[in-house]
C-alpha cells in the first residue's frame, strides 16, 4: 500500500458519516466519563455495578473515538470489534435492567437500552458497524 492509499484510508473512516461518529462518541466519551467519574467519587456504594458499568462504557467509547480518528484498516477492524462489544454490552445491560431492575438501583450508560440518553447508546453501535463494515476494503481492491 503506497502512502496515498494510506492516507486515503485513514481519511475515509472520518469523511462524511464518519464525521458525524466521530463527533457523537466524543459526546458519549465525556458524558460517560463525566457521569461515571461523580457516581463513583460521591456515591460508589449506592451502585456499584451500574457506574462501574457506565465507567467501562466510557472507555469503550473513547477506544471508538480514538479508533476512528486514527483511520487505517487496522483501527477500522479494531473499532468494528469495539462496536460489536458495545452493542452486546448494550443489548445485554439493556435487558438485564429490564428483567432485574432491583440488580440497579441507579441507572447505567447503557440501563433501558439508552433510553436517558435518547436511545444513541444502542443506535450508535449499529450505524457504527454498518458505516464501518461499508468502508471495509473489497477483495478485488486487494
Amino acid at each position: 500500500m503506497t502512502s496515498g492509499e494510506a492516507e486515503v484510508s485513514r481519511r475515509r473512516l472520518t469523511s462524511g458519516p464518519g464525521t458525524l461518529l466521530v463527533w457523537l462518541y466524543g459526546v458519549m466519551v465525556v458524558g460517560a466519563v463525566s457521569r461515571s467519574a461523580v457516581q463513583i467519587s460521591t456515591e460508589f456504594d449506592r451502585a456499584p455495578l451500574a457506574y462501574s458499568l457506565s465507567a467501562v462504557a466510557g472507555v469503550v467509547y473513547g477506544f471508538i473515538t480514538y479508533s476512528l480518528v486514527r483511520g487505517g484498516e487496522t483501527a477500522r477492524k479494531a473499532a468494528l470489534v469495539c462496536c460489536a462489544v458495545e452493542l452486546l454490552g448494550v443489548l445485554t445491560v439493556g435487558t438485564w435492567t429490564l428483567v432485574e431492575p432491583s440488580a440497579f438501583p441507579d441507572a447505567t450508560v447503557w440501563s433501558d437500552f439508552g433510553m436517558g440518553y435518547l436511545f444513541i447508546p444502542v443506535l450508535l453501535p449499529l450505524s457504527a458497524i454498518y458505516w464501518l463494515r461499508k468502508g471495509a476494503p473489497t477483495e478485488d481492491a486487494a
